[in-house]
């Protein structure tokens, strides 16, 4: 699974041998891998003790501690282990959420017993820190992990392609390669158990029944995420329809044909925010950072992970076969990927995303993307066909103060000098879908080429 985990572990290694070393809250949806990567992250230490909050001999261990020095002297004679401060001792507390204190106490691991690593986590983590009355702010560390991306997926089924893509510009001949392999991705998703054993066994049969398993956990969690019966059913809504919505701008009033009203979908829809499941994304009008999101427009909506939505939606094995992932769902899919992918991108590099409109009467313009790039709030359509069908793209760029857009698409890397509406000569950069995490990678080389 380390090998799958690439970025996760090396921000782990990095962390645990950091000088100014802080107790790491790891934030990331159910099944995302969370537990599993600690606990071979684990391995690497003298001794690795994990406690689960939902286990009552655990949590009745927590819940009675007066002062860490008695909590430590306490866990090492109940593990039968040596004190934590003669050897490397790594403590993961999971389900963390189950007693939000713990949380509170990370500053006191961090300031009075540095020596001892300390990872939380949990599968409603939000809740717990919503709940907790003091977050240790400045001495607490963050790391949020997603699905398996595609360049992870990459790195596990052909290591040599993925060190290609590593090359600007990327040798252009390995284009059908790594696109059947990104349709491949696009098909399963990230979810890691399904990746797992996709991997092995290279059979989508053998992967449904893991599907049914992550949705039906999802489910269940509806009871831990709502505060009233109402909140429940719209819950069970939300998640039962969100294949047939996502990507799309929404309403929160009268939800995929439901009677439940703005103020109740909304409540519903912080809820499976917080627990990491969907993202909702708000449109901009501005053209230059940062990005202002509006919020009394419709927002988009996104789901965690496009595997998922595919099950849901029956449409797995035909992705095999198409050449262009807009052939698929009127283009849902490909958009869900990129953003997928772009999400995973700018928590790491902390840079924002989102979508550009212009509602007025006379004429509307919808950008897909916009990504802010150095000074650069830089617009980019995922699209098909022939460049001149970017209407919106031209809106864009007659009102930015600079010359550069990306069209991500099933072809191959070029560059294009095109002239928008108001006769704006900009560039745009054709970059092929696949590369979405070398976006940054790209841009600056774009902008070098073109001056």
């Amino acid at each position: 699974m380390t090998l799958i985990f690439r970025y996760i572990t090396e921000q782990l290694r990095a962390w645990k041998t950091s000088e100014v070393r802080k107790p790491m809250i790891l934030r990331g949806a159910r099944q995302v891998g969370k537990t599993t990567i600690i606990n071979e992250f684990g391995k690497s230490y003298d001794q690795y003790l994990y406690f689960n909050l939902e286990l009552k001999q655990d949590l009745d261990l927590f819940g009675s501690i007066e002062t860490l020095d008695s909590f430590i002297e306490q866990v090492s004679i109940a593990r039968g282990i040596e004190h934590p401060r003669n050897v490397k001792t790594l403590f993961f507390i999971d389900e963390v959420q189950a007693l939000p204190k713990v949380i509170e106490m990370l500053r006191y691991f961090y300031e009075e017993h540095n020596y001892i690593h300390v990872i939380v986590t949990g599968s409603l983590l939000e809740f717990g820190i919503r709940a907790a009355k003091r977050i240790p702010v400045g001495r607490v560390a963050f790391l949020e992990m997603f699905p398996v991306t595609f360049q992870e997926y990459l790195n596990a089924v052909n290591p040599k392609a993925l060190d290609s893509l590593n090359i600007i510009p990327y040798p252009t001949h390995l284009n059908s390669i790594i696109l059947q392999r990104f349709h491949e991705y696009a098909m399963i998703g990230g979810m890691p158990e399904v990746v797992k054993e996709y991997i092995n066994s290279g059979s989508l049969i053998h992967v449904l029944k893991i599907y049914d398993g992550i949705m039906n956990a999802y489910i269940e969690d509806v009871e831990k995420y709502a505060k009233s019966e109402l909140q429940r059913n719209i819950l069970r809504h939300i998640i039962n329809n969100l294949h047939l919505e996502v990507d799309n701008r929404i309403s929160m009033s009268n939800f995929a044909g439901s009677s439940y009203r703005n103020r109740e979908v909304k409540e519903a829809m912080s809820a499976l925010e917080k627990a990491r499941l969907i993202e909702l994304v708000y449109p901009t009008s501005h053209t230059a950072p940062p990005i202002y999101p509006n919020l009394r427009k419709k927002p988009r909506l996104l789901f965690l992970d496009v595997g998922l939505i595919n099950n849901r939606l029956g449409i797995q094995p035909e992705l095999l076969t198409i050449g262009d992932l807009h052939q698929s769902t009127r283009g849902k899919l490909i958009e869900q990927v990129v953003n997928q992918e772009l999400k995973a991108l700018s928590k790491r590099t902390v840079k924002k995303t989102g979508f550009w409109i212009r509602e007025e009467s006379d004429r509307s313009a919808e950008v897909d993307i916009v990504y802010q790039y150095r000074q650069y709030l830089v617009p980019i359509e995922i699209k098909s066909g022939a460049t001149g069908r970017l209407r919106s793209l031209h809106e864009y760029m007659d009102r930015c103060d600079h010359d550069y857009a990306v069209r991500l698409y099933a072809g191959e890397l070029k560059i294009d000098k095109l002239k928008s509406r108001q006769g704006k000569v900009y560039h745009l950069l054709n970059l092929p879908y696949f590369l979405g995490f070398k976006l940054d990678d790209y841009l600056e080389w774009f902008i070098n080429e073109v001056g």
